[in-house]
């Protein structure tokens, strides 16, 4: 058996060995990246370097990265879906690239003294090419050349030929093995991902592709356990792909997927980072986990990305992250009623969390009383409404099933046609808003009396309330590189001003819970418990403009993290520094330093260039914690 700890030990020994360094985890919570409520992979933290900017740490660098990812949520309780998950990534940096990148993939996986995974299990796929790239024949021609040291024959698969049982390598268009831009235009590029043969179908007795069967199937005989992506392109405005001066590699290895293979699992929940919490929810509920798998799981699931998401300064509310967050507890919690869970059964299994990571998270330790607080109250709060709701729901079913006992109705019923009624969506509004049960509940609810809500009504009332964001729950936020254009360089700048500009009006206890930038405008939480006056907002803001007007120089050196501490370097999250940190320095002995910071966004070169600097709005963002929305005219 392989722990996750043998598992985490051998990648970062491994890339070590290969001049890597490694660096820690970032935040759950993007600092440079509106495009995502979360960090979704590996990358978000890196975006700046991977856009050129100068790594503190070097061009080779290795990691064990957070991550949670929310468009999946439906699907947890199956065989590999995680809501919170850690993703073991490698990167280069304008260094090397498919060549070392592939190769040290395959030694990796394939090197007993490393994962000793039996080559003929091994199955790659790469970009088959199209009018925009040509097809990856540098990657095939590795790939052939790995597979040749343990005297296989790789060959590339054909549709006409069918050759999928002796097939190593199959090419996929870009909707498979295509990474970027994340907009409309930016660095792109073809990856090569890495499957391993389980050699049975998982989901169906019988594969649907027969003899065809290849890596994508839906038999789930193929699992990816490795993605390497090759930025070498930048696509235009104009629609082109242009090839680009900097090539960079970064490369994904879900940790609990990876686990699931190495041990022969049939699933990530028999792994050593689930199976103390499957244990903790079978002991508290005195049900047997055989009988009860999808209850225990996403229980288990969402308890643990509850816990990271709080210990990186999430709290349960109904926008955005805090919206993701309150529907997971309270997913867990309705679970929990399933499994006849006694009242704060989330707060046992939420230090059961904490035992499993503390040793590689320290900040779970740091956060553990406030975390266990807000998901009591959290579950105290839910459980107030939720069987007032269930009865009304029920009322709601109740209704409808009356209306449903004549004409076509009855008819389709009668028939066993697929017929699935629907309430009102006012009725799965109210469900919402006076009972707090987010949609997707009142979703899963109404599924168990073949019902559903008329969906367009809810948005309706949706609207007229604005309670909740509608980008969160509609899952828009698919992530990608982050806009580093010259507008959010200013706007990263103002942040320091006005950091440091709170502080000389407000106290030193002020300190940066967070911010998100884009071209238009500005969003930054501060600690603070109270409502800022008129008098102290216009102080703040004629602080900053008269820094601007200054023209003060914003200078950058690279330096160890000790010794941006020595200097007074600001920080948030400091969990995530490595080693060496970017300070960024707003002043000189001249003109008197006036901010420093440590910081990876990119920056201005002088304060003259930013604009008048306007708070729009100050208001609470949750407990202690106080949210400016500003922009620069």
């Amino acid at each position: 058996m392989i722990t996750s700890k043998d598992l985490r030990k051998k990648y970062i020994e491994f890339f070590k060995s290969k001049g890597h360094v490694e660096i820690p985890s970032a935040s759950l919570v993007p600092e440079n990246d509106p495009t995502v409520l979360f960090t979704t992979a590996g990358m978000h933290p890196l975006v700046p370097y991977l856009l050129g900017e100068n790594h503190p740490a070097g061009k080779r660098l290795v990691n064990v990265q957070k991550c949670v990812r929310t468009g999946d949520i439906d699907d947890v309780g199956d065989s590999t879906h995680n809501t919170f998950f850690e993703m073991l990534g490698n990167w280069s940096l304008g260094d090397y690239f498919k060549d070392e990148s592939i190769r040290w993939s395959w030694e990796f996986l394939t090197d007993k003294k490393w994962l000793g995974i039996d080559p003929k299990r091994i199955k790659v796929t790469v970009f088959e090419g199209d009018k925009d790239a040509p097809r990856d024949d540098e990657s095939i021609k590795i790939w052939q050349e790995c597979f040749e040291k343990f005297k296989i024959k790789a060959e590339v698969y054909a549709k006409e030929d069918k050759n999928a049982k002796t097939a190593r390598i199959f090419p996929l268009p870009k909707e498979d093995n295509w990474w970027g831009p994340a907009g409309i235009t930016g660095p792109c590029g073809p990856d090569t991902e890495i499957f391993i043969d389980l050699e049975k179908p998982v989901n169906l007795e019988k594969c649907p592709s027969g003899d065809d069967c290849r890596p994508g199937c839906k038999c789930g005989r193929y699992v990816e356990i490795w993605n390497n992506v090759f930025m070498q392109y930048n696509k235009t405005a104009e629609g082109k792909f242009v090839p680009l001066a900097q090539k960079n590699v970064d490369t994904g290895m879900g940790m609990e997927r990876t686990l699931a293979i190495l041990n022969g699992y049939s699933n990530v929940y028999e792994t050593d980072v689930f199976i103390p919490l499957i244990g903790k929810i079978g002991e508290i509920s005195g049900k047997n986990y055989q009988d009860y798998k999808k209850e225990f799981r996403i229980i288990a699931d969402h308890i643990r990305a509850s816990v990271f998401m709080i210990s990186d300064g999430v709290v349960p509310l109904n926008v955005e992250r805090g919206y993701i967050l309150r529907r997971l507890l309270r997913r867990a919690i309705r679970h929990g009623k399933t499994l006849e869970m006694p009242a704060n059964f989330l707060t046992p299994l939420a230090e059961a969390v904490n035992n499993i990571y503390k040793e590689n998270y320290s900040d779970l330790k740091k956060s553990k009383n406030k975390m266990l607080d807000e998901i009591k109250n959290e579950e105290e709060k839910f459980e107030k409404t939720l069987e007032t709701g269930l009865r009304k729901l029920k009322e709601y079913v109740s209704k409808k099933e009356k209306s449903c006992t004549s004409g076509i109705a009855k008819i389709l019923k009668d028939n066993n046609t697929d017929f699935v009624s629907m309430i009102p969506g006012k009725d799965a509004f109210d469900l919402y808003q006076s009972y707090g049960f987010p949609p997707e509940l009142v979703k899963e609810e109404l599924a168990h009396y073949q019902m559903t809500y008329n969906k367009e009504e809810f948005d309706e009332e949706f609207k007229k309330h604005q309670s909740l964001s509608r980008t969160a729950s509609a899952g828009k936020f698919k992530g990608g590189l982050a806009d580093h254009s010259e507008q959010t360089a200013k706007y990263h700048t103002a942040t320091h001003l006005l950091l440091a500009a709170l502080r000389k009006v407000l106290g030193e206890n002020i300190y940066q819970r967070g911010s998100n930038i884009t071209a238009e405008r500005m969003r930054f939480d501060f600690s603070h418990s109270e409502k800022m006056t008129k008098e102290e907002i216009k102080k703040v803001e004629d602080i900053v403009n008269e820094q601007i007007q200054k023209n003060l120089l914003v200078g950058l050196e690279e330096m160890s993290l000790e010794d941006a501490k020595r200097l007074g370097a600001m920080g948030i999250f400091e969990i995530k520094y490595g080693e060496r940190v970017k300070v960024y320095t707003i002043g000189d002995e001249r003109t008197g330093i006036f901010s420093r910071e440590i910081c990876g966004g990119p920056h201005a070169a002088n304060t003259g260039v930013l604009g008048k600097f306007k708070i729009k709005k100050e208001e609470a963002s949750s407990a202690g914690v106080r949210r400016i929305k500003a922009i620069l005219e």
